[in-house]
């Protein structure tokens, strides 16, 4: 590649992306080039790549985990896409769309402060499973908002112990693709904290679209009916999750963009 490639690094409440922006579609990213980039040791270190394209005239996320496993949608990261967009230029602040594999989400970016997601219907799919960390049992909920979540709540989130290594959730039949899971201690009547294993990538710090899982979970658990709201603290932050009375998640907080990169030999991997 002869003109050097620079990303930038960001994260949204400490969940980290490196954002590479190609609306004219010139790179080409591998999952050996993804793994690399996100490898904590001996590359820039995040939980995952964002490819920022323009199929069409139309903003899209190519976003891959850190093991370049591609996903639908990145609540974290989107957010942090938009800062990227409005903070560079690409993009007027206020209200725009920006596509996914989950379809359009519309996002309300201001100049500075929290930026809001419209994060699309979050359902109960209705399956009970068992999540088995550290030799610990736990029932879980399967809840979808375009990739899927078990969220499993318990009386100490200290117990569940290290998630340096994916739990296993039984049965596997119920996601044929893999499962983010999340264990949540209801901290009072509208606040939630919470951990979460993400399949791609391992622990992280936050997950967007496991905080909405988790938000509708709770509303099931603890008052059975919508609309809700919840003050939700994974160990990067606090966000706050809406759910109007159709399952349609809004998801808000902050997006900061840190460092330029260059990634150029990255990419000749």
């Amino acid at each position: 590649m002869n003109t050097p490639v620079i990303a930038t690094y960001g994260h949204g409440t400490e969940n980290d992306f490196v954002i590479i922006f190609d609306p004219l579609e010139e790179v080409s990213l591998t999952s050996d080039q993804v793994a690399s980039m996100c490898n904590r040791a001996h590359g820039i270190g995040a939980d995952g790549v964002i490819r920022i394209t323009r199929p069409g005239g139309k903003w899209f996320m190519d976003y891959r985990n850190a093991d370049g496993s591609i996903a639908e949608m990145c609540g974290n990261g989107i957010r942090v896409m938009a800062r990227y967009l409005v903070a560079h230029g690409h993009q007027g602040e206020g209200l725009f769309p920006i596509q996914t594999r989950d379809g359009a989400k519309f996002l309300r970016v201001p100049a500075e402060g929290d930026i809001s997601v419209n994060m699309g219907q979050v359902s109960d799919e209705g399956d009970v499973v068992t999540v088995v960390a550290n030799d610990q049992q736990y029932s879980a909920r399967h809840i979808s908002i375009g990739n899927p979540h078990a969220v499993a709540f318990l009386d100490d989130l200290d117990t569940v112990g290290s998630l340096a290594d994916a739990p296993v959730v039984m049965p596997a039949s119920v996601y044929p693709e893999g499962v983010n899971i999340e264990f949540v201690e209801i901290e009072s009547p509208d606040t939630l904290i919470m951990r979460v294993h993400e399949r791609g990538s391992g622990e992280t710090r936050s997950c967007g679209t496991g905080t909405c899982a988790v938000a509708l979970a709770a509303t099931i658990h603890t008052r059975g009916q919508l609309p809700a709201r919840w003050i939700i603290k994974p160990p990067g932050g606090t966000l706050i999750v809406d759910i109007d009375g159709h399952s349609n998640a809004t998801l808000t907080g902050p997006a900061e963009l840190i460092k330029d990169y260059d990634v150029t030999s990255y990419l000749a991997i």
